[in-house]
């Protein structure tokens, strides 16, 4: 018989603290990327949308909207991490993004877990919080983010197509 593998998350009792992931393929910041971002976001930031103003700026081009960065980073830990085991986002702490993402960059993501606990109110559920490290293509770090999720324990997940 063969096997049928789907992909999925970890459920919390298959994490560990201090275990890590290294999220891969990164993924490379385009101008359309930033633009549509911005644009659906209804940031009209002009160091994002307006180069000409940009290039007098500090940074001398335009950056990557910050939250898209934010919001692929956390979304390239998906399928490793939370694929049909998260029950719920309970927060982001610790935001930071010490230095810039540029056009062209790529973002390559981390996840550390560094805390896990059962729900003292939800049966079969545990609290797993999760540190997010973005870097760009040389290793510098662009973006951090910490985590809470509430996540299911193997035995108590419902049993559906997409976590089954």
């Amino acid at each position: 018989m063969v096997s049928e593998l789907v992909q999925r998350g970890r459920y919390v009792d298959e994490l560990e603290v201090g275990m890590r992931f290294s999220h891969r393929p990164g993924r490379t910041a385009s101008e359309a990327d930033n633009v549509l971002f911005s644009s659906l976001t209804m940031n009209t930031q002009a160091l994002h949308l307006d180069a000409a103003y940009s290039a007098t700026q500090p940074f001398g081009q335009r950056l990557m909207n910050s939250m898209w960065t934010l919001a692929t980073l956390v979304g390239a830990s998906v399928s490793q991490v939370t694929q049909g085991t998260l029950v719920a986002q309970l927060g982001l702490d610790g935001i930071r993004f010490p230095a810039p993402l540029f056009h062209g960059d790529t973002l390559y993501a981390e996840t550390e877990i560094t805390q896990i606990r059962r729900s003292a109110s939800r049966e079969g559920q545990g609290i797993v919080t999760m540190r997010h490290i973005g870097r760009n293509q040389d290793g510098t770090v662009v973006a951090e983010a910490t985590r809470t999720a509430l996540m299911w324990y193997s035995d108590a997940a419902p049993t559906t197509e997409a976590s089954s």
